[in-house]
């Protein structure tokens, strides 16, 4: 079985692969491009390449339920993956509409909840999950037919609208992707979910394979298109493998991040993650408060080299998530919470 999951990694990869190298230089030819914000010169790289990314997955997923059906002759968690599929498709068109209308001019924040709101329907179709969910420090609660009415909708777009929150630079999306998907599927594989294991070995590959044009200097921009689509991927396999103790804490800085925004919006900021950029590349904090979590690491980077530049932003983000991500997991194995 884990060999069907590799091949179906593989042909994410090359699917991924293949189709935003395409899309680049579709995009370059009739300038779907948008400013790369941190540089100190001009420069531009191509919109809503994220699209590839979940079409590279999704064809990953229909290659393992295909693989099981011809070679096994059996159904492997079709209703899951098929749904899985449907609804990162749906995510993903979502957030391209968003891209093609533009930055700052594309679905306002009510329409975006209101086009939002079927995207959970192939997890509430389902009836996806377990009802009776551990949370951190509280316990297990049986919440019935609240889960996967109220609490699915609720989780899915949530995620989906919070992975959107740390963006804008170059990497930093699709590496915080990857590393919730590797840490995802390590802790699938240990609690024997091996459907939900295969679901992130084939994302994780996508994005490898999209972080290899979107690393600085990216040549693509990830767009609403991989945010939404992700986030709504990642919450459908917490939701899935019933860890949402795990999927919680994994998702600790999109909270931070959260209220940060929150603080902004009380001090009549609708923050934006992009750096005041210096003529030598380096970074400046746009605000005299922190309002994001971007806005956070270049003064830390400041106080500790002396200067911040995009590239060491996005790593240092990235390292944080993978420390959150081991404590994350030693916390939820151990039983600690």
């Amino acid at each position: 079985m884990i060999l069907y999951a590799i091949i179906a990694s593989t042909i994410s990869f090359i699917i991924a692969f293949i189709g935003i190298s395409w899309w680049i230089d579709v995009g370059n030819r009739f300038g779907f491009k948008g400013k790369d914000m941190n540089k100190p010169y001009e420069t531009y790289a191509v919109e809503a390449g994220g699209v590839w990314v979940s079409f590279g997955a999704s064809f990953g997923l229909l290659v393992i339920i295909a693989a099981h059906r011809y070679f096994n002759g059996e159904y492997y968690f079709l209703p899951e993956l098929m749904s899985l599929a449907l609804l990162l498709f749906m995510a993903s068109f979502l957030g391209f509409l968003d891209d093609l209308l533009g930055w700052k001019k594309g679905l306002r924040v009510w329409q975006r909840v209101i086009f939002m709101g079927p995207l959970a329907l192939p997890m509430v179709v389902i009836k996806a999950g377990v009802s009776t969910i551990s949370i951190p420090f509280i316990g297990a609660i049986n919440l019935g037919l609240l889960y996967p009415l109220i609490l699915v909708p609720i989780g899915i777009l949530g995620a989906s609208n919070a992975f959107n929150m740390i963006a804008g630079y170059n990497g930093l999306e699709a590496g915080m992707g990857l590393v919730l998907m590797i840490f995802t599927f390590i802790f699938s594989w240990i609690k024997g979910l091996e459907h939900v294991a295969y679901a992130s070995l084939v994302m994780a590959f996508a994005l490898a394979a999209f972080l290899i044009y979107n690393w600085y200097p990216a040549k693509i921009f990830p767009g609403n298109s991989l945010t939404y689509g992700f986030g709504a991927y990642y919450a459908s396999l917490v939701i899935l493998g019933n860890f949402e103790k795990f999927g919680v804490l994994m998702f600790t800085l999109y909270f931070i991040e959260f209220l940060l925004f929150i603080r902004g919006l009380k001090h009549g900021v609708y923050k934006e993650n992009f750096g005041k950029v210096n003529p030598d590349g380096s970074l400046e904090p746009p605000y005299d408060r922190v309002y994001s979590v971007t806005h956070l690491t270049i003064k830390l980077l400041k106080k500790i080299r002396g200067k911040a530049y995009e590239r060491s932003v996005t790593i240092t983000i990235i390292i944080i998530q993978i420390i959150i991500s081991i404590i994350s997991l030693s916390l939820t194995l151990s039983g600690m919470v």
